[in-house]
């Protein structure tokens, strides 16, 4: 190996370790809030979101919100969701992602005559504390509302996530009738950091 060859792939080494460092401490960050439909990976997100708040401009429930300046500048003014008040309501034809000309929301290629696979938008569990179907009386108004068929079920009158058919949508959290809620809604790069 010449001296040319050598000092190449030292830059390239050091290179790769910085920039797996710099995406390490940005997915830890990230781990605060919950991104829209079919975002990129954190790193990714962010090198490509342009802040023009189309994303946030189409969505017709009003859930996605531009992250405060007061979390930094790297982030400020990019799409979040709001699952803790509302629940995303993965709207035909996703105009929130639709409305993303940058690419940082971006539908997974999918055969013409299939829909892309339902994103994860958040990890969604149930506080069984406050939840009334564990404490006695029967509910099970978060089950009718989960659109996703097998993604909650009852069983023995009591509500279970199916996290493998789970969307995080949190419509659960928005139609759970007591305060505060039994849904707990959490980033998935937060579950998978637990």
């Amino acid at each position: 190996m010449d001296r040319r060859e050598f000092f190449r792939r030292a830059i390239s080494k050091t290179s790769e370790v910085v920039v797996k460092e710099a995406d390490s401490r940005i997915a830890a960050r990230a781990q605060h809030w919950i991104r829209p439909p079919y975002a990129l990976a954190e790193l990714e997100f962010l090198l490509a979101c342009t802040r023009c708040s189309d994303c946030i401009d189409a969505c017709p429930e009003k859930i996605v919100f531009p992250l405060a300046a007061r979390l930094g500048a790297d982030v400020a003014g990019t799409p979040a969701l709001d699952l803790l008040h509302k629940g995303c309501q993965m709207c035909n034809g996703w105009p929130c992602v639709q409305a993303c000309e940058s690419g940082a929301l971006k539908l997974p290629e999918a055969e013409e005559s299939e829909s892309p696979p339902l994103p994860t938008l958040a990890y969604v569990s149930i506080n069984t504390e406050t939840c009334l179907p564990f404490q006695g009386p029967e509910c099970g108004a978060c089950v009718m509302a989960c659109p996703v068929d097998g993604a909650m079920t009852l069983e023995q009158e009591k509500p279970v996530i199916h996290q493998d058919a789970c969307t995080g949508c949190a419509l659960c959290r928005e139609a759970c009738i007591v305060e505060d809620k039994a849904i707990n809604v959490a980033s998935v790069l937060a579950q998978m950091a637990e």
